[in-house]
C-alpha cells in the first residue's frame, strides 16, 4: 500500500516516524490488536528491551502476513512501554532491529508510557493499524514498498 505521507512544516521534523499517513480509497482497514513478545507456547522472549521490541514487532508483522499484508501497510503504529528511559537509551538498537523488518517505512506513530500491561512480564506492547489493497488486488503479486 503506498500512503501519502505529510509532515507539516509546524509539526517539526519527523523522524523515526511520519506524522500523517493518508491511504488511497478502496484499501481494507486491518486492526492489529496490541502483540507482546509472547510466544506460541506462552514463554516470552528472552532477554531485556531490545529482545522484547523485536518478538512484538515480529507477531505483529505475523498477523499482518496473516492477513496478505507486508510492513509498508502499517498505516498506523502504536508503543505502550513500560519504562520510557529504556525505549529512549535502547533507540540506536531500536534501529537495527527496526531497518530488517520495516525498512524505510515509518508509519504515523505514537509511544505511551504505561504502569503495567496485561502480561506481566511484557516491557512493550505493539498494536497497529493497516491498510491492505482492495480484494481484487490480491491476485497480482505484492511488493514491499520501504
Amino acid at each position: 500500500m503506498t500512503y501519502d505521507i505529510f509532515n507539516p512544516p509546524q509539526l517539526g521534523p519527523a523522524k523515526g516516524w511520519n506524522n500523517a499517513m493518508l491511504a488511497p480509497a478502496g484499501g481494507r482497514v486491518l486492526f492489529i490488536a496490541g502483540q507482546t513478545a509472547r510466544t506460541a507456547d506462552g514463554t516470552f522472549a528472552e532477554g531485556g528491551f531490545v529482545e522484547q521490541f523485536a518478538a512484538a514487532l515480529d507477531n505483529v508483522l505475523a498477523a499482518l502476513e496473516a492477513a496478505g499484508g507486508t510492513p509498508a501497510d502499517i498505516g498506523r503504529m502504536s508503543l505502550y512501554v513500560t519504562n520510557v528511559q529504556a525505549y529512549r537509551d535502547s533507540l540506536k538498537e531500536l534501529g537495527t532491529v527496526w531497518r530488517p523488518r520495516m525498512g524505510r517505512h515509518y508509519p504515523a506513530m505514537a509511544l505511551f508510557g504505561v504502569t503495567g500491561l496485561v502480561d506481566e512480564e511484557a516491557l512493550i506492547e505493539i498494536e497497529t493499524t493497516a491498510v491492505l489493497p482492495p480484494l481484487t488486488d490480491l491476485t497480482a503479486p505484492r511488493t514491499q514498498q520501504v
